[in-house]
Protein backbone atom coordinates (compact mmCIF):
# COMPACT_ATOMS: atom_id res chain seq x y z
CA UNK A 1 0.00 0.00 0.00
CA UNK A 2 1.36 3.42 -0.82
CA UNK A 3 1.91 5.03 2.48
CA UNK A 4 2.65 8.92 3.25
CA UNK A 5 3.74 9.80 6.29
CA UNK A 6 3.06 13.45 7.70
CA UNK A 7 5.84 14.53 10.43
CA UNK A 8 4.87 18.11 11.60
CA UNK A 9 8.67 19.53 13.36
CA UNK A 10 9.51 22.28 15.26
CA UNK A 11 13.21 21.83 16.91
CA UNK A 12 13.27 18.23 16.07
CA UNK A 13 16.94 18.75 14.50
CA UNK A 14 18.55 16.17 16.38
CA UNK A 15 15.42 13.42 16.74
CA UNK A 16 14.22 13.95 12.83
CA UNK A 17 17.22 11.69 11.60
CA UNK A 18 16.80 8.69 14.11
CA UNK A 19 12.84 8.78 13.32
CA UNK A 20 13.17 8.63 8.91
CA UNK A 21 15.88 6.24 9.92
CA UNK A 22 13.40 3.83 12.06
CA UNK A 23 10.43 4.73 8.88
CA UNK A 24 12.58 3.35 6.28
CA UNK A 25 13.92 0.32 8.21
CA UNK A 26 10.72 -1.03 8.46
CA UNK A 27 10.91 -2.49 5.05
CA UNK A 28 7.89 -0.73 3.14
CA UNK A 29 9.46 0.27 0.18
CA UNK A 30 6.14 1.82 -0.57
CA UNK A 31 6.21 3.99 1.86
CA UNK A 32 7.26 8.08 1.90
CA UNK A 33 7.48 10.62 4.18
CA UNK A 34 6.97 14.30 4.34
CA UNK A 35 8.37 16.63 6.92
CA UNK A 36 6.24 20.02 7.53
CA UNK A 37 8.89 22.00 8.89
CA UNK A 38 7.49 25.55 10.94
CA UNK A 39 10.87 27.01 10.93
CA UNK A 40 12.26 25.97 13.49
CA UNK A 41 15.08 27.93 14.97
CA UNK A 42 17.59 24.94 15.79
CA UNK A 43 18.00 23.95 11.87
CA UNK A 44 15.61 21.22 11.76
CA UNK A 45 14.66 22.46 8.13
CA UNK A 46 18.33 22.03 6.71
CA UNK A 47 18.59 18.49 8.00
CA UNK A 48 15.33 17.84 6.66
CA UNK A 49 16.87 19.05 3.37
CA UNK A 50 19.67 17.05 4.03
CA UNK A 51 17.72 13.42 4.38
CA UNK A 52 15.89 14.30 1.59
CA UNK A 53 18.94 14.93 -0.52
CA UNK A 54 20.25 10.99 1.00
CA UNK A 55 16.78 9.59 0.59
CA UNK A 56 15.65 11.52 -2.97
CA UNK A 57 11.89 9.82 -3.80
CA UNK A 58 11.22 8.90 -0.31
CA UNK A 59 11.27 11.80 1.71
CA UNK A 60 10.28 15.39 0.96
CA UNK A 61 10.21 18.54 3.02
CA UNK A 62 7.24 21.15 3.06
CA UNK A 63 8.60 24.91 4.85
CA UNK A 64 5.49 26.39 6.32
CA UNK A 65 5.83 30.39 6.63
CA UNK A 66 2.09 30.61 8.31
CA UNK A 67 1.05 30.91 11.53
CA UNK A 68 3.02 27.83 13.74
CA UNK A 69 1.34 25.27 15.45
CA UNK A 70 0.22 21.34 15.08
CA UNK A 71 -2.81 21.87 13.71
CA UNK A 72 -1.95 24.05 10.55
CA UNK A 73 1.25 22.39 9.72
CA UNK A 74 -0.53 18.99 9.77
CA UNK A 75 -3.57 20.86 7.61
CA UNK A 76 -0.90 21.84 4.99
CA UNK A 77 0.51 18.10 5.02
CA UNK A 78 -2.65 16.65 4.52
CA UNK A 79 -3.92 18.84 1.66
CA UNK A 80 0.11 18.05 0.30
CA UNK A 81 -0.43 14.49 0.99
CA UNK A 82 -4.10 14.17 -0.86
CA UNK A 83 -2.33 15.66 -3.84
CA UNK A 84 0.09 12.81 -3.94
CA UNK A 85 -0.81 8.92 -4.61
CA UNK A 86 -0.82 7.74 -1.16
CA UNK A 87 -3.99 5.51 -0.54
CA UNK A 88 -3.02 5.71 3.30
CA UNK A 89 -1.97 9.20 5.06
CA UNK A 90 0.05 8.08 8.65
CA UNK A 91 0.18 11.67 11.19
CA UNK A 92 3.07 11.11 14.14
CA UNK A 93 5.43 13.13 15.95
CA UNK A 94 9.19 13.53 15.52
CA UNK A 95 9.99 13.33 18.79
CA UNK A 96 10.30 9.47 18.70
CA UNK A 97 7.01 9.08 20.86
CA UNK A 98 5.11 6.73 18.45
CA UNK A 99 6.27 3.90 17.54
CA UNK A 100 7.19 3.23 13.58
CA UNK A 101 6.98 0.03 14.62
CA UNK A 102 3.12 -0.12 14.92
CA UNK A 103 2.85 1.46 11.29
CA UNK A 104 2.65 -2.40 9.46
CA UNK A 105 -0.32 -3.59 11.46
CA UNK A 106 -1.87 0.02 11.05
CA UNK A 107 -1.63 -0.57 7.42
CA UNK A 108 -3.22 -3.64 7.42
CA UNK A 109 -6.45 -2.65 9.17
CA UNK A 110 -6.84 0.35 6.01
CA UNK A 111 -9.17 -3.27 4.68
CA UNK A 112 -11.77 -2.88 6.89
CA UNK A 113 -11.70 0.55 8.68
CA UNK A 114 -11.20 4.74 7.71
CA UNK A 115 -9.20 5.17 10.61
CA UNK A 116 -6.46 3.76 12.70
CA UNK A 117 -5.45 4.98 15.90
CA UNK A 118 -2.33 4.07 17.82
CA UNK A 119 -3.92 4.49 21.57
CA UNK A 120 -2.23 4.64 24.85
CA UNK A 121 -5.32 4.13 26.42
CA UNK A 122 -7.05 1.08 24.59
CA UNK A 123 -6.07 -2.52 26.08
CA UNK A 124 -2.64 -2.96 26.23
CA UNK A 125 -1.42 0.63 25.70
CA UNK A 126 1.07 1.67 27.73
CA UNK A 127 2.52 5.47 28.22
CA UNK A 128 6.08 5.81 29.80
CA UNK A 129 6.82 5.56 33.62
CA UNK A 130 8.79 8.21 33.45
CA UNK A 131 5.69 10.61 32.56
CA UNK A 132 5.15 10.54 36.73
CA UNK A 133 1.39 10.41 38.29
CA UNK A 134 1.01 13.84 37.60
CA UNK A 135 1.32 14.04 34.31
CA UNK A 136 -0.23 10.61 33.43
CA UNK A 137 -3.73 11.93 35.32
CA UNK A 138 -3.42 15.23 33.60
CA UNK A 139 -3.72 13.45 30.12
CA UNK A 140 -6.09 10.71 31.24
CA UNK A 141 -8.33 13.26 32.59
CA UNK A 142 -8.11 15.34 29.33
CA UNK A 143 -9.32 12.64 27.72
CA UNK A 144 -12.33 11.73 29.61
CA UNK A 145 -13.26 15.26 29.87
CA UNK A 146 -13.24 15.48 25.75
CA UNK A 147 -14.93 11.58 25.36
CA UNK A 148 -17.41 13.01 28.06
CA UNK A 149 -18.74 16.04 26.59
CA UNK A 150 -18.29 15.25 23.03
CA UNK A 151 -19.44 11.56 23.45
CA UNK A 152 -16.57 10.16 21.70
CA UNK A 153 -16.00 6.62 21.72
CA UNK A 154 -12.30 6.57 20.91
CA UNK A 155 -10.66 5.74 24.03
CA UNK A 156 -7.31 7.83 23.25
CA UNK A 157 -9.00 10.88 22.15
CA UNK A 158 -6.02 13.17 21.95
CA UNK A 159 -4.07 10.55 19.93
CA UNK A 160 -1.80 11.95 17.47
CA UNK A 161 -0.59 8.75 15.77
CA UNK A 162 -2.85 8.13 13.29
CA UNK A 163 -3.21 6.01 9.77
CA UNK A 164 -6.03 7.48 7.30
CA UNK A 165 -7.22 5.77 4.26
CA UNK A 166 -7.17 8.66 1.67
CA UNK A 167 -11.22 8.61 0.54
CA UNK A 168 -12.17 8.85 4.35
CA UNK A 169 -9.35 12.40 4.72
CA UNK A 170 -10.40 13.69 1.17
CA UNK A 171 -13.90 13.81 2.54
CA UNK A 172 -12.94 15.49 6.24
CA UNK A 173 -13.97 19.27 5.69
CA UNK A 174 -10.62 20.33 6.50
CA UNK A 175 -11.16 24.34 5.54
CA UNK A 176 -13.16 24.04 9.08
CA UNK A 177 -10.86 23.09 10.90
CA UNK A 178 -9.54 25.74 13.53
CA UNK A 179 -7.79 24.17 16.17
CA UNK A 180 -3.62 25.33 16.51
CA UNK A 181 -2.57 23.28 19.81
CA UNK A 182 -3.26 19.28 20.53
CA UNK A 183 -6.93 19.85 20.74
CA UNK A 184 -6.32 19.71 16.88
CA UNK A 185 -6.42 15.66 17.82
CA UNK A 186 -9.94 16.12 19.17
CA UNK A 187 -11.24 17.76 16.61
CA UNK A 188 -9.88 15.71 13.64
CA UNK A 189 -11.63 12.68 16.13
CA UNK A 190 -14.97 14.47 16.48
CA UNK A 191 -15.74 14.88 13.16
CA UNK A 192 -14.39 11.43 11.99
CA UNK A 193 -17.18 9.92 14.19
CA UNK A 194 -19.66 12.84 13.62
CA UNK A 195 -19.25 11.52 9.61
CA UNK A 196 -19.51 7.61 10.68
CA UNK A 197 -15.97 6.89 9.81
CA UNK A 198 -15.23 3.38 11.04
CA UNK A 199 -12.45 3.49 13.61
CA UNK A 200 -9.79 1.06 14.67
CA UNK A 201 -7.62 1.84 17.87
CA UNK A 202 -4.42 -0.69 18.51
CA UNK A 203 -2.01 -0.67 21.62
CA UNK A 204 0.87 1.45 21.66
CA UNK A 205 3.68 2.02 23.98
CA UNK A 206 3.90 5.73 24.22
CA UNK A 207 7.43 6.82 25.25
CA UNK A 208 8.38 9.71 26.54
CA UNK A 209 10.79 12.09 24.40
CA UNK A 210 14.33 11.47 25.22
CA UNK A 211 15.78 14.80 23.58
CA UNK A 212 14.28 18.05 23.36
CA UNK A 213 11.34 20.05 25.34
CA UNK A 214 7.75 19.30 25.04
CA UNK A 215 5.84 22.02 22.84
CA UNK A 216 3.12 21.84 25.57
CA UNK A 217 2.58 24.92 27.44
CA UNK A 218 -0.59 27.05 29.51
CA UNK A 219 -2.32 28.47 25.78
CA UNK A 220 -2.26 25.41 24.53
CA UNK A 221 -3.95 23.56 27.86
CA UNK A 222 -6.20 26.29 27.77
CA UNK A 223 -7.30 25.98 23.77
CA UNK A 224 -7.73 22.69 24.87
CA UNK A 225 -10.26 22.78 27.84
CA UNK A 226 -12.37 25.89 26.27
CA UNK A 227 -12.82 24.52 22.59
CA UNK A 228 -14.00 20.91 23.46
CA UNK A 229 -17.35 23.13 23.88
CA UNK A 230 -16.57 24.77 20.96
CA UNK A 231 -16.43 21.72 18.52
CA UNK A 232 -20.19 20.58 19.54
CA UNK A 233 -21.30 23.59 17.82
CA UNK A 234 -19.11 23.91 15.08
CA UNK A 235 -20.33 20.69 13.90
CA UNK A 236 -23.38 19.83 14.81
CA UNK A 237 -24.41 19.57 11.26
CA UNK A 238 -22.60 16.76 10.26
CA UNK A 239 -23.75 14.12 9.18
CA UNK A 240 -23.21 10.07 8.24
CA UNK A 241 -21.17 9.76 4.92
CA UNK A 242 -22.01 6.91 2.55
CA UNK A 243 -18.87 4.60 1.77
CA UNK A 244 -18.40 2.00 -0.15
CA UNK A 245 -16.72 -1.10 1.28
CA UNK A 246 -12.68 -0.22 1.88
CA UNK A 247 -11.90 -2.99 -0.33
CA UNK A 248 -13.65 -1.80 -3.18
CA UNK A 249 -13.14 1.71 -2.76
CA UNK A 250 -10.63 3.48 -5.38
Amino acid sequence: MRALVVVPTYNEAENLPRLVQALLALGLPELRILVVDDRSPDGTGEVAEALAQEYPGRLAVLHRDGPRGLGPAYLEGFRLALRTDAEAIIQMDADLSHPPSAIPPMLERMADYHVVVGSRYAPGGRVDPRWGPGRYWLSRWGNVYARLILGLQVRDATAGFKCWRRDAMMRMPLERVRSTGYIFQVEMAYIAQRLGYRVCEIPIFFEDRRVGRSKMDWRIKLEAALRVWELRWRYRDLKPISFAHPETSP
